[in-house]
């Protein structure tokens, strides 16, 4: 169901991205694209997030992994963007991760990771015009 819905997100983005390469100039599409390509990596790493903490028992690390993943993806795009919208699901995002990180070191094997998620879809909205 979510690489469904990923994939889905993935055809919108592109139908707007050529819309906007005809509309507008090349800074603007590159920061959009930059923007879509970021939201869809963060997307995949929420989508990596999930699948670990379902499996948890088996592994925990697979979960700080993909912590680590966003959060590097986060860094990326908040030096790169100046959208107060974007902005503020970034740091939404970013809290979110902090609170799964925190209850994976304290044992927790199944945090509730709906904040990550909601963030992350918000990411996806603001990216895609």
């Amino acid at each position: 169901m979510a690489s469904r819905r990923h994939h889905r997100t993935a055809l919108a983005v592109t139908a707007t991205l050529l819309t906007l390469t005809a509309a507008a100039g090349c800074g603007a599409v590159d920061k959009a694209l930059d923007c879509v390509r970021t939201a869809d990596a963060i997307a995949t790493s929420v989508d990596n997030l999930q699948q670990a903490v379902s499996n948890a028992s088996n592994d925990v690390t697979q979960a700080s992994e993909s912590l680590d993943q966003i959060d590097k993806e986060l860094k990326d795009l908040g030096d790169t963007t100046d959208d107060a919208d974007l902005s503020k699901a970034v740091d939404d995002l970013q809290a979110g991760v902090t609170n799964v990180r925190k209850s994976i070191e304290s044992g927790d094997a199944t945090p509730d990771i709906t904040p990550v998620t909601d963030a992350a879809t918000e990411i996806g909205k603001v990216c895609t015009p």
